[in-house]
């Protein structure tokens, strides 16, 4: 059984994805790492770049699903690692040096889950800055699930769980990815901070594509976790803290 679970979810990401498969290459994946890709059934190159790649690739397939979640879970569910790792057509590990520290930590602190910040790119590659950096959230070194109470307080392409603990995303929430990272630190009896950055994200994705909606389902899920009325309050508080930051930017 594989250590580690890379899992990348495609549809039509002709243009990004080899640059996701590069930055896996320049970490030589050994045995204890299984890469994993589900794509939706793309109508572009991207089946051929993954045939290209199949050396590097554990399983793959390509099929119709109904959303970016639900593919999600589908890698979640091929996954044979003790962790699992979602970088999605695009994101990139971070350096050449990340993986080995990574196995490292999980061999020497067992930990159910591993975070750290992740540094923002935009779709020419360039670096934008870390996210602690560019958006309102601060990233704690000691993070449980009540923080957060005022929204996603770490990327998700830079937290990792062991797979016992990490349940099925809802499929038809555009915000499944912060219910899963709330369900996973509630079932984590350990949590660790990575003094490294394990990931480069590419902006832009479905909850910036479809930010209203992304909004209403992410105050969907706080209430189901925190209740209505710290919801309420905390959105008033999430409002007051961006603008607090614009003005401070």
């Amino acid at each position: 059984m594989p250590l580690l679970s890379i899992i990348t979810v495609t549809y039509n990401a002709e243009r990004f994805l080899e640059r996701t498969l590069r930055s896996l290459i320049a970490n030589r994946p050994g045995a204890e790492v299984e890469y994993l890709i589900v794509d939706g059934n793309s109508t572009d190159r991207t089946k051929e770049i993954i045939r290209q790649n199949e050396a590097v690739v554990a399983h793959w397939l390509s099929e119709p699903d109904r959303g970016l979640y639900d593919a999600m879970n589908k890698g979640l569910h091929l996954a044979t690692g003790e962790y699992v790792w979602f970088l999605n057509a695009g994101d990139e590990i971070h350096d050449g040096q990340v993986i080995d520290r990574l196995l490292g930590q999980m061999k020497a602190n067992p930990a159910d889950i591993y975070y750290s910040d992740a540094l923002y790119v935009d779709e020419t590659g360039r670096a934008l800055g870390l996210r602690s950096e560019l958006t309102p959230h601060s990233l704690p070194r000691h993070l449980t699930w009540q923080d957060m109470a005022m929204g996603m307080k770490v990327c998700h392409q830079a937290f990792i769980a062991r797979r016992s603990i990490a349940p099925d995303y809802p499929a038809d929430n555009l915000s499944a990815d912060v219910d899963w990272e709330i369900r996973c630190l509630k079932a984590s009896r350990h949590t660790l901070w990575l003094d490294f950055i394990l990931c480069k994200y590419l902006t832009g994705g479905l909850s910036v594509q479809r930010h209203r909606e992304s909004l209403a389902d992410r105050f969907k899920v706080l209430r189901a976790h925190f209740g209505l009325v710290p919801t309420l309050w905390n959105h008033l508080r999430i409002v007051a803290r961006a603008v607090r930051f614009r003005l401070n930017s």
